[in-house]
């Protein structure tokens, strides 16, 4: 279930990564010049004969991660995530998903998470890492699922990439609940619409669903971290069972992300219901805040009311002063890890 969070945690995955690895000899971590800003530097301090820093040569990286894979080693790869889907793309397809080795490839930044505009904003690696056979794609949404996400990559018998989030991450879901591979979370039934949110739009969702079970509308909401496989009964089971359609909330561009996966499985399963997809649409986003890039590429808690809105042909009057807060703000701005 989810709850407005008891706490914001600060850099939920540096702190775990080293507790997780410490009985693991066979964990490795790369990084690419990007150590701190990954959160990785806690883990070279504790275990400096298993941290290999490799500097900006992100291709010749991917190729060392499937070696040291196929040596017996479970490679993490940290790094931003525009620097594993674009530039060594070839390197991740043939040295690592081709032959299907366990190397975890660790990417930050994801979508609208900085303001270092288009060369760090990765808003199509959804979509390359899901076209790629053998890669699983899971995506964070909380500091819970920053802590339990690597659980769920080491279960996984091939390479997986891992959409992360840095810095200081609300805690939305209960930490007894961790995130649980091919299993979206429920955190609300209704028969009216559904909304279907990953990452950090389900903080956006939360805020806007509130407010619509207020305004009288039945929202069914399925928070999705599991990306590829995109196969959980309960994601059809939910939009079947809603009148006026589905809608997709995603930190992305709505070509190749949540929204293409749920199109195709809908028209797969013969759903003729209506959908809406909010996610960058086929455009590129500028440097800036991210509350502010949310709200102007529609990506937060009001556009979600207004595709409720267009969706259920009703005029609910909500305005943003009704959007249930979820965030915690903690730490002043010069505690906050810097945007690159």
């Amino acid at each position: 279930m989810a709850t407005t969070p008891i706490e914001t945690v600060q850099r939920p995955h540096g702190n775990n990564l080293v507790r997780w690895a410490k009985d693991r000899p066979e964990v490795l971590v790369l990084s690419a010049d990007l150590t701190a800003s990954c959160e990785a530097d806690g883990f070279r301090d504790a275990y400096p004969d298993r941290f290999f820093s490799m500097g900006m040569a992100e291709q010749n990286m991917m190729s060392f991660a499937a070696g040291l894979a196929r040596e017996g080693f479970t490679p993490f790869v940290h790094t931003f995530a525009v620097f594993i889907c674009r530039r060594p793309f070839d390197q991740v397809a043939m040295s690592i998903a081709y032959p299907n080795l366990p190397v975890r490839l660790i990417g930050f930044l994801p979508g609208l998470t900085t303001a270092g505009g288009v060369t760090h904003q990765a808003i199509d690696d959804v979509a390359l890492m899901r076209l790629l056979p053998n890669m699983t794609v899971l995506e964070c949404g909380d500091a819970t699922e920053v802590e339990s996400v690597l659980d769920a990559a080491q279960a996984v018998n091939g390479p997986v990439y891992v959409r992360m989030l840095r810095g200081e991450v609300p805690r939305l879901f209960d930490p007894g609940a961790p995130l649980r591979l091919g299993q979206a979370r429920p955190l609300g039934a209704g028969r009216d619409l559904a909304v279907l949110s990953t990452g950090i739009c389900t903080e956006e969702a939360l805020r806007a669903t509130a407010a619509l079970r207020t305004a009288g509308l039945a929202v069914a909401h399925l928070h999705v971290s599991t990306l590829k496989p995109f196969t959980d009964p309960l994601i059809l089971e939910t939009i079947a069972g809603v009148r006026h359609g589905v809608i997709t909330l995603e930190n992305h561009g709505i070509i190749g992300g949540l929204g293409s996966a749920v199109a195709e499985w809908m028209a797969e399963a013969g759903l003729g219901k209506r959908l809406i997809r909010l996610g960058l649409r086929d455009t590129y986003a500028h440097g800036a805040g991210r509350d502010y890039l949310l709200r102007e590429y529609g990506l937060d808690a009001m556009a979600l009311v207004r595709a409720a809105e267009d969706l259920t042909g009703a005029r609910l009057g909500l305005t943003e002063a009704a959007l249930t807060r979820v965030r915690l703000e903690t730490l002043g701005t010069a505690d906050k890890t810097e945007d690159l």
